[in-house]
């Protein structure tokens, strides 16, 4: 299953960026209209097909609202606070059928492109920057959070319901843009405290990027980092996003031959996943 191909619909989006969140709400939406019993649970979740697709619905309702200009505050960036913030959401939103929930989540998808078509209004537009769950972002980053949280709950949709998932290296070469911006505000402090290392991280066939972790901070660099690497991972795109998001064990990848590391340290391969936490 993989997202249409079609015009963006949203001016100021790196190419396909669009397309991709398009035709990812429509395969999810295919994925929900073609499930027999919403409540099933959703593998390594507490919920329900049911609850993940009203969740996704309410968090593309989220990202459109952000995209138009309006505050919407969800937590403060921590995986607690998102989850007290996602129980409440649920809490208050008792719609759990597929076509209904289907429905919402392209037409807000929709939505969030028709709102990053237009110009935001009023006084200083040019220089709001929407505040979203995980802090300030461009809209570019925002388009491309909101595909990165669409692909991950749609894997789970399609692993509940024993579809094949949507995401490929096209789709994951979208998601970076948020994923690096990101890197630095979910640091796992507890695992980084006195660790000093320099990473070089390459995508199989994409993106190369630098992670220079010191003391519980992190610094990355976009392409090629300008120091010499304690370890290179090499890693298959998906491999990538699905650790990244808490969704496929790092060490399973590895045997399987999806994730090689080299370098002075290679040792310190296992530990990249430990150094951010999933939101």
């Amino acid at each position: 299953m993989h997202a249409r191909v079609e015009q963006d619909g949203a001016e100021g989006l790196p190419e396909g960026l669009g397309r991709a969140i398009r035709g990812t709400a429509e395969d999810i939406a295919a994925l929900l209209r073609s499930a027999s019993d919403t409540g099933l649970p959703v593998p390594g979740s507490d919920w329900t097909v049911g609850e993940a697709a009203a969740h996704l619905a309410l968090a593309n309702e989220l990202m459109a609202d952000l995209a138009a200009g309006r505050e919407r505050p969800y937590g403060d960036g921590t995986p607690q606070s998102l989850a007290a913030a996602n129980a409440r959401s649920l809490a208050d939103f008792d719609e759990r059928r597929a076509e209904p929930l289907a429905r919402m989540i392209t037409d807000q998808a929709e939505a969030f492109l028709d709102a990053v078509a237009r110009p935001l209004s009023g006084e200083a537009a040019d220089d709001r920057v929407p505040t979203t769950p995980l802090g300030p972002m461009p809209r570019s980053a925002l388009a491309s959070y909101l595909l990165t949280h669409m692909l991950g709950h749609g894997y789970d949709l399609a692993r509940a319901l024993r579809r094949p998932h949507m995401i490929d290296p096209a789709l994951v070469s979208l998601c970076m843009p948020f994923m690096l911006s990101v890197m630095p505000r979910v640091t796992a402090k507890a695992t980084t405290a006195g660790l000093t290392a320099r990473y070089r991280i390459r995508l199989r066939g994409g993106e190369v990027f630098g992670v220079f972790v010191a003391d519980g901070a992190v610094e990355v660099t976009q392409g090629p980092p300008p120091y010499r690497a304690d370890c290179t991972i090499l890693i298959e795109p998906t491999t990538f996003l699905l650790i990244a998001l808490g969704r496929r064990n790092p060490w399973r990848a590895m045997a399987a031959g999806r994730v090689l590391a080299w370098g002075p340290r290679p040792w310190l391969a296992p530990r990249f996943p430990a150094v951010f936490t999933a939101p």
